[in-house]
């Protein structure tokens, strides 16, 4: 096909593969962001690194409604909320957990299992002979559980991981001190899951993926993008007061993607739930692989700048600061998981993950302007899907029939 003006909108790890993709079809792409590709400003630069094959189960799953009232009072919970947002919050909260009922669990877990099975080898296609090669690490990851009891009451998202083609190995106290030594008592059964990977430096994965994308030939411009407007068959992008004409958007903003969306004539039915890192340098304890201390809800990810460890859930908004809470409870889980356990220094981050009423992102083109395109809404998955969500976004606007279907990720199902 006839090669095509690309612009778009958000530079992070979906932003960058859609990019790249559609740089490799042919197509004359502009990427934009306000801030560089692989800034701490960006939600791809604080993840927890994993590219989880498995993330499949969608935080909200039969039974969880009963608990969060316990999880939200307890002063040792990984479940925050900023109590004065919560009245703005409630509508959504409501839409949210309404998806949590076992059927709807299931769709939404087919559905992620279609742009994440594969996600480990997309990431090496993407990354293969540039510079952020050297960041992927392939192996297993570990959910470390305090018993088997523990284990099995997790059944349901064990089941739906199973149903998905997931391989697992059941492992008892000694596996666990192999992966990783100095593990505390706390912990004695764990499942082990072969042919995922990991991301040594996020941020600098996602700036070398932009920089072989520069050198290559693609464009990226630093602006705020203040509006998309319809222009014939294209689209006017309004950038800091500039106009850029483009044939196609593709709109990848993260958390961001709400308010233009909203101008678009779409509800994102979008929430930016804020997650936590804190890294921990030069660490006395330095487990092989990846981990999720399922208990806590983080993991804890081996990586260059030392040991990260990243998850939790916050509900407060897009202008919500850094919140000592969570980087104290990370810091006492993972003292009481790997006793005695020393470090050099620390740095601690927040960022803002776009969740979705369902869990699910969008990713395709608008209904109402077919010239537009989203890819935005990945929650918790979106380093792991973003190499496949660049692919797909690609071969829709290159007019190549995607292998998976879209219909449950399609743009306006909340409208």
């Amino acid at each position: 096909m006839k090669p095509l003006r690309v612009a778009v909108v958000g530079a992070g790890i979906v932003g960058v593969s859609c990019a790249e993709w559609l740089r490799r079809d042919g197509h004359e792409v502009t990427l934009i962001d306000r801030v560089e590709p692989g800034s701490d400003r960006q939600t791809s630069f604080g993840n927890a690194g994993l590219l989880a094959r498995c993330a499949v189960v969608p935080v909200v799953v039969p039974g969880l409604l009963a608990k969060v009232p316990g999880m939200l009072l307890s002063k040792d919970s990984p479940l925050f909320l900023r109590w004065r947002k919560l009245p703005a919050l409630l509508p959504w909260l409501k839409g949210y957990m309404a998806h949590g009922e076992a059927a709807e669990v299931r769709r939404i877990s087919a559905a992620l299992g279609d742009i994440l099975l594969d996600s480990v080898d997309q990431h090496l296609a993407l990354a293969k002979g540039t510079a952020a090669e050297r960041y992927i690490r392939c192996g297993e990851y570990y959910y470390f559980y305090k018993d088997r009891a523990a284990y099995e009451a997790d059944a349901f998202g064990w089941g739906l991981r199973r149903d998905q083609g997931i391989a697992m190995r059941l492992e008892e106290r000694a596996a666990l001190e192999a992966v990783a030594p100095g593990i505390g008592p706390g912990y004695g059964f764990a499942v082990a899951m072969p042919d995922h990977g990991w991301i040594t430096d996020p941020g600098a994965y996602v700036a070398a993926l932009a920089g072989h994308y520069r050198a290559e030939g693609g464009e990226f411009l630093q602006g705020e993008v203040e509006a998309i407007e319809p222009e014939g068959e294209g689209a006017l992008l309004r950038i800091d007061g500039e106009a850029l004409l483009a044939d196609r958007v593709v709109l990848a903003a993260g958390a961001w993607s709400a308010r233009l969306a909203k101008r678009l004539g779409h509800a994102a039915g979008l929430q930016s739930e804020g997650g936590y890192h804190l890294v921990l340098e030069e660490p006395s304890h330095k487990p092989e692989a990846p981990l999720m201390l399922a208990d806590s809800k983080f993991a804890v990810t081996p990586m260059d700048g030392g040991l990260r460890l990243a998850g939790l859930v916050e509900f407060g908004g897009l202008d919500a600061p850094l919140s000592d809470a969570p980087i104290q409870f990370l810091k006492r889980r993972v003292r009481r998981a790997f006793p005695g356990i020393t470090w050099k220094g620390e740095s601690a981050w927040r960022g803002h993950r776009p969740s979705t009423l369902d869990s699910l992102p969008f990713v395709g083109a608008s209904p109402k302007l077919s010239q537009i395109y989203f890819a935005f809404g990945a929650q918790h998955i979106g380093l792991t899907s973003g190499p496949k969500t660049g692919r797909l976004i690609a071969d829709l606007i290159g007019g190549r029939r995607p292998n998976i279907d879209l219909a449950p990720f399609r743009v306006g199902r909340f409208d």
